[in-house]
């Protein structure tokens, strides 16, 4: 008689917890969408609660055919394997939208269509430019970070079958955010449309990518943490504190789409371009410069040009950018000291960007 595809005591613990998430998120999404009288709230309850059947059943089957057993001699690769998949597809997606829009600019007569609001090049352009960022480049940046850290601490991922939560949980958060914006569900706040609840579940799998990413530097083989690691860290705890700051808001009502921004006036101006500022600073130019410290000199089959030059490179820059975003609010209402500090900091990011361009 066959067995029952449910946790038993063979199942590891990672799988079981698992398990005990995504039920518990499955309940609330299913209450959530039957109580709700905000039909955007609804319209992402059904996402939401599609994704927790989904996953549940893939958990099941996984288990089932016991495909959760881990190899502590061999690197999860799979997972990266996934995330080179999903980094080439919503790039596809992320770009073909940018060329829709530009089509939109240059050929405004033919490519209007009034009665497809989703259609608006006001709901496409932050499709393209999220699009790009954070499902192209995002993926790109975990699924690199994950064959990084592997290679350079000579340990398999930390966590066990969490690597792939990490990454489903990034794509669901693509999908509530892309359906979001041609939906009309957003905070109009650049680089940070999603709304409240969306947020949320961008914190929960940022924390678990987090725990996987200092779990496998803990367990490491090799004494030293090699420097891309230090730039994977710094993008993966400053983008943290960017999103919880920035999108800190009240909601409307726990079953309502919509939410209050908890900053006003130039005080929310400004909290928002630290964000913008810094998710480029850290999400496009931390990140990346963790790859390059790895894959130039692994292609090249050469050690790094400096070392020393690295270091500086590493703390310049992060001491450096986090104060440079008042440069995008010259000439507002903000104090003329604050502008001014924020220019004077740009100015002085010469030395992480001469420092990365020297060794790369």
């Amino acid at each position: 008689m066959p067995s029952i595809a449910t946790p038993d005591a063979d199942t590891p613990s990672d799988v079981v917890a698992l398990f005990l998430f995504l039920g518990v998120a499955a309940v609330l999404a299913l209450f959530a969408t039957g109580l709700t009288d905000d039909s955007a709230f609804r319209f992402h309850g059904y996402i939401l609660m599609a994704a927790s059947v989904l996953a549940l059943s893939a958990l099941t089957i996984g288990v089932a055919h016991g495909r959760f057993r881990s190899d502590p001699g061999r690197y999860q690769d799979g997972v990266i394997r996934a995330g080179v998949i999903a980094t080439m597809f919503w790039g596809v997606i992320g770009m073909t939208v940018g060329v829709f829009i530009a089509a939109q600019l240059s050929w405004p007569e033919i490519f209007y269509f009034p009665e497809h609001g989703w259609l608006n090049f006001g709901r496409l352009r932050p499709l393209h430019t999220s699009g790009v960022i954070f499902a192209f480049g995002g993926n790109a940046l975990i699924c690199t970070s994950f064959w990084v850290v592997q290679r350079t601490c000579k340990a398999r991922l930390a966590g066990g079958i969490w690597p792939w939560f990490v990454f489903w949980g990034y794509q669901l958060f693509i999908v509530l955010a892309a359906t979001g914006y041609v939906a009309g569900i957003t905070q109009s706040r650049e680089y940070a449309e999603p709304e409240w609840y969306v947020d949320i579940w961008l914190t929960i799998v940022w924390v678990a990518y987090l725990l996987v990413f200092l779990g496998t530097i803990w367990k490491r083989k090799e004494p030293h943490i090699y420097v891309a690691n230090w730039f994977y860290l710094a993008f993966i705890v400053t983008v943290a504190l960017l999103h919880l700051v920035n999108n800190a808001a009240v909601p409307v009502g726990l079953l309502e789409a919509r939410s209050y921004s908890a900053f006003g006036g130039v005080q929310d101006a400004l909290v928002q371009w630290w964000y913008g500022h810094n998710a480029v600073g850290f999400f496009l130019t931390a990140g990346f410069l963790a790859m390059m410290y790895y894959f130039v000199p692994k292609r090249v089959e050469r050690p790094v040009y400096s070392y020393r030059l690295s270091i500086v490179h590493f703390w310049s820059l992060i001491f450096i950018y986090i104060w440079a975003g008042p440069h995008h609010l010259h000439y507002t209402a903000l104090p003329q000291w604050t502008q001014t500090l924020g220019m004077t900091f740009s100015i002085m990011l010469w030395m992480p960007s001469w420092g990365g361009m020297i060794n790369g």
